[in-house]
């Protein structure tokens, strides 16, 4: 075979016209407003997000959330959601005036499937509101923190101080949420990246652009793991930027599932940059010798790949030299290493984010993680190959169009996986399609759908502009090729004519003027190139929509990137079912009505507390009443009564009998309420023979 070469020479010329300048600076300016609406969406996106939603939810505590109870409990306790990790320092319980008050030991009171830890109380404490801080990790790496109060006796005022900012927020959460991202990227290019040198394009590992893609997104990698190591303790604990250099936390990390996954993803990046080490050394030297980089050797100029000259289009190639077969088993045999070595790292990078996150935990572990690797290899060889195309057709050499259908091949069975697995981990994480609306999680997944189904479609454009490519270059292109070599060799001949015959100094002898020419020339070269390259219609169309699928995955990862810092629509939903994690709640906790009244007679002033325990449908339920005049002290009163109705229902009013405990505090047991509902609760206060006052609250009993 033959090689044609249509040759720009990049010597010194005048500057290009207005009308060829003005081509390639409309093509910036899109790509420019493409990159800015990107960065748009990414920063509503972010600037909309809160912090890291809490994947493990508090669903029960005893005493619960504003609860009174007789005497000083043994011990607080706390039901979660899922699996947690706690540490002595974890649940505290404060008195009213903010000390700390529980026993600083932490009690593992997990059983099967319920995960429980409590603190111990000492005996004898006082009566008063106590709250009980409590912080936490959830078994897929996000923190998760809240307080609630209950009382002994009676409520008091308390100046105990509360967390002023939810763990995973503030400074250091935002930080941590950007080193996930650039995590997520860098995975994704340096996976994608190498996959697309080995199975699409080899000659590629020749071109300094897509070298310098793939160790930076390495390097982009290597530095978010270690600021996301740095950055564990603050992230969970404090919240403090100082902390990053706590030894001892860094420490405690380092036992714990999310920081062994970090150190893990350290050790397998040192491999991968011994693979991106012999990718771009021996591989590529290998593709240089059997000739297979025909389209890099023609720019010198540009990209510094071969020996052609600057501006030079490259049609066909072929090998001066024969193939061996020495040479090709020698490429065979790299190639084959470096596949086989790069899919087992690709493989464990993938896991340590599978076996630290959502998939670790909740249903089918065994099955989710698996599926989880899988996804995120799929998602990094598509939207990552994607990357390295778009760089090699902005900033390489020519790209063959067999190069480019390989891509496409190998991007369309990546979506077919995206698709299948993606699906079973919404079906895992959301349960059911009225989460999918009623949950943060479900409105953020309908969105990264609703992102990749329009991908699909401008990915649909590019497989339709890859139909149009011909074997080489366009005749648009080769024409211009020719016109731009023949603009250049006059401008050459012009600028380089029989030097005068004067001692005025040449440019040679002025070191700072030859370098101002220098760049002149290796700037005119660099337009004539990417003239030429323009000039192909079907290969700028393709740009195109590659760029802008590009743009559209770089919302895709943010998205993703939120996504897996909000809690899972099925967590969501059954703290929703019992209450509100928020609160602390439990489905049957307590239930506490303060209740002022006035009967209009003398002293006829003050507040009823009724506590109904456990609250819930069925008989067994013990209600207290108490009363107290506006400075707070117990009174009596000659009567009280209280009943309870179900206006759905045509229930009641059904009346409780109540006993006289003490002065300004009466009680009764078993008080059945049948059913489940909205209750209409009426208490009745009879202060004298003629002052008297009917007061209704609304209680929710489940």
């Amino acid at each position: 075979m033959t090689t044609t070469v249509l040759c720009a020479p990049g010597s010194g010329a005048r500057a290009p016209s207005a009308r060829r300048a003005g081509a390639p600076r409309a093509r910036r300016s899109s790509a420019l407003r493409l990159l800015v609406l990107a960065a748009a969406l990414l920063g509503a996106l972010f600037g909309g997000a809160a912090p890291a939603s809490a994947h493990a939810a508090l669903t029960g505590s005893t005493p619960a959330q504003g609860s009174v109870v007789r005497s000083a409990p043994e011990q607080v306790t706390l039901t979660f959601s899922e699996g947690v990790a706690m540490s002595d320092d974890s649940v505290r319980v404060l008195d009213p005036q903010g000390k700390r008050v529980d026993r600083g030991k932490l009690r593992d009171l997990c059983s099967g499937e319920t995960v429980k830890y409590g603190a111990g109380l000492p005996p004898g404490l006082p009566d008063g509101t106590y709250t009980v801080a409590w912080q936490a990790v959830s078994a897929d790496s996000h923190p998760v923190s809240g307080a609630f109060t209950f009382s002994v006796g009676a409520p008091s005022e308390t100046s105990a101080p509360l967390p002023q900012q939810e763990a995973g927020g503030g400074v250091v959460g935002a930080l941590y949420g950007i080193a996930r991202y650039l995590a997520y990227a860098g995975f994704v290019v340096l996976v994608g990246g190498a996959a697309f040198v080995l199975i699409c394009r080899p000659a590629a590992a020749r071109v300094r652009s897509v070298q310098r893609l793939v160790a930076r997104s390495w390097a982009a990698l290597t530095a978010a793991t270690i600021a996301m190591l740095l950055l564990r303790t603050p992230y969970t604990t404090s919240g403090d930027l100082a902390d990053v250099f706590d030894l001892g936390g860094l420490r405690q990390v380092l036992e714990t599932k999310p920081g062994a996954a970090l150190v893990s993803r350290l050790l397998l990046l040192a491999a991968a940059a011994l693979f991106v080490a012999v990718l771009f050394g021996a591989y590529a030297r290998a593709q240089r010798d059997a000739g297979r980089a025909g389209s890099e050797e023609g720019r010198t100029g540009a990209e510094g790949a071969g020996d052609a000259p600057s501006g030079a289009l490259v049609t066909s190639t072929a090998s001066d030299a024969p193939d061996t077969p020495a040479d090709a088993k020698r490429r065979k045999d790299l190639a084959f290493g470096l596949s086989v070595g790069g899919a087992i790292v690709a493989v464990g990078l993938a896991a340590t984010w599978a076996m630290a996150e959502h998939a670790s935990t909740g249903l089918q572990t065994a099955v989710a993680i698996p599926v989880d690797v899988l996804h995120l290899l799929a998602v990094a060889t598509w939207l990552g190959g994607l990357t390295a195309l778009l760089v090699s057709l902005y900033r390489g050499p020519y790209v063959a169009r067999s190069d480019v259908r390989r891509f496409s091949r190998l991007a369309f069975g990546s979506v077919l996986v995206v698709v299948a697995t993606g699906v079973y981990q919404s079906w895992r994480q959301v349960g059911t399609w009225q989460a999918l609306t009623d949950t943060s999680y479900g409105k953020l997944l309908l969105a990264k759908a609703a992102l990749v189904v329009v991908l699909v479609g401008i990915a649909w454009f590019s497989r339709r502009w890859t139909a149009r490519l011909g074997e080489g270059p366009a005749p648009e292109a080769e024409a211009t090729a020719v016109l731009e070599s023949v603009a250049a060799r006059t401008e050459t001949a012009a600028t380089d004519g029989p030097a005068p015959a004067t001692d005025a100094p040449t440019a040679e002898a002025d070191p700072e003027r030859a370098a101002q020419l220098a760049r002149q020339r290796a700037a005119l070269a660099s337009a004539r190139t990417k003239r030429i390259r323009d000039a192909d219609p079907e290969r700028s169309g393709l740009r195109r929509s590659v760029l802008a699928e590009a743009t559209v995955a770089v919302v895709v990862l943010a998205v993703t990137t939120v996504l897996t810092s909000t809690e899972p629509a099925r967590t969501e939903a059954a703290v929703k079912a019992v209450g509100g994690a928020g609160q602390s709640a439990d489905a049957n906790q307590p239930k506490v009505l303060n209740i002022p009244f006035d009967t209009g007679g003398p002293r006829g002033k003050g507040t009823a507390r009724v506590d109904l325990d456990p609250g819930r449908s069925g008989s067994g339920n013990a209600l207290h009443l108490r009363l107290a005049d506006p400075d707070g002290r117990t009174v009596d009163v000659p009567e009280v009564k209280v009943s309870f109705t179900l206006p759905d229902k045509d229930l009641g009013p059904l009346p409780v009998t109540l006993d006289h405990v003490s002065e300004g505090h009466w009680s009764a047991r078993d008080v059945q309420l049948p059913v489940p509902g909205q209750w209409q609760l009426s208490l009745v206060v009879r202060t004298s023979d003629i002052d008297q006052v009917t007061e209704t609250r609304n209680v929710k009993i489940n």
